[in-house]
């Protein structure tokens, strides 16, 4: 991993071009990896490693990759070879359902592990697409596995990602099943804050890279039930909302909103 600011995480680097989407592979640069000074070591690497440790750990992610907004990091059907950290920006994952609809299955940050949709299949189940200019650590999973049976931190944190990964599923389909557009969307939200929070950035104030359309399909509502219920929250004064820029002025009410019996996810 390397170095990242609050103030480079958002927007990523503007510049240098992975590749457009769908149409070339993208070619990765060759850099070392400085895991040791990367800020955000604590959210996608075991705690507690010893020196050698993390010095074995830091050769598995060898390279970095840059991903334009809009390019694809990878697709659906793609032979899986890596699991990816995220080092800058924010990408979305989605499917292409049988009616030719495209369905986000998620949303994923700097700090996070994407890609773990390869592991059983051998090959990637969906398409993670970059919603601004993004960069990631390239981490190739036979590497992963092979010094995971070494170093017996790397593995069990595997192991939570995996489970991270399969309890976030559970959680979401349990927002789709039971919870009303005002349950849907404020556990979303608080989700969202909480996530960028442990980033460093603020617990009030958040930048939506996805559209709303985006938030509809990943919250199973449709673009005219997002809007009208960003409406309702401003009208309760629990949010101000300008364009893509949200401003939490009441965290309790969100929680409220949301069912004693759910966990936002």
């Amino acid at each position: 991993m390397f170095e990242v600011t609050p103030e480079s995480m958002g927007t990523g680097k503007r510049g240098e071009v992975a590749s457009d989407a769908g149409l070339q592979p993208i070619n990765p640069l060759t850099v070392k990896v400085a895991c040791s000074n990367c800020n955000l070591r604590e959210l996608c690497m075991p705690m507690g490693l010893k020196a050698d440790e993390l010095d074995r750990i830091q050769e598995v992610v060898a390279v970095r990759r840059k991903v334009k907004r809009g390019g694809r990091l990878y697709s659906n059907g793609e032979k899986f070879s890596s699991l990816f950290a995220i080092r800058t920006g924010f990408f979305k994952t989605c499917i292409t359902t049988e009616d030719g609809r495209n369905q986000v299955t998620g949303f994923q940050m700097a700090g996070e592990i994407i890609g773990l949709d390869g592991i059983v299949r051998e090959h990637h189940t969906c398409d993670a697409i970059a919603l601004e200019d993004a960069e990631v650590c390239v981490m190739p999973f036979d590497r992963i596995e092979e010094l995971s049976r070494e170093v017996v931190s790397l593995q069990r944190h595997v192991h939570k990602i995996m489970s991270r990964e399969i309890v976030r599923e559970h959680g979401v389909m349990l927002l789709l099943g039971s919870m009303r557009a005002e349950e849907r969307l404020a556990a979303f939200l608080l989700n969202l804050v909480q996530r960028l929070h442990a980033r460093g950035f603020s617990q009030s104030e958040l930048l939506l890279r996805m559209t709303r359309e985006e938030i509809g399909s990943y919250l199973g509502l449709k673009l005219e039930t997002v809007s009208r219920t960003f409406s309702k929250f401003v009208e309760d004064k629990i949010m101000e909302v300008k364009q893509r820029h949200v401003r939490i002025l009441d965290t309790e009410a969100l929680k409220l909103i949301v069912n004693n019996n759910h966990k936002p996810y």
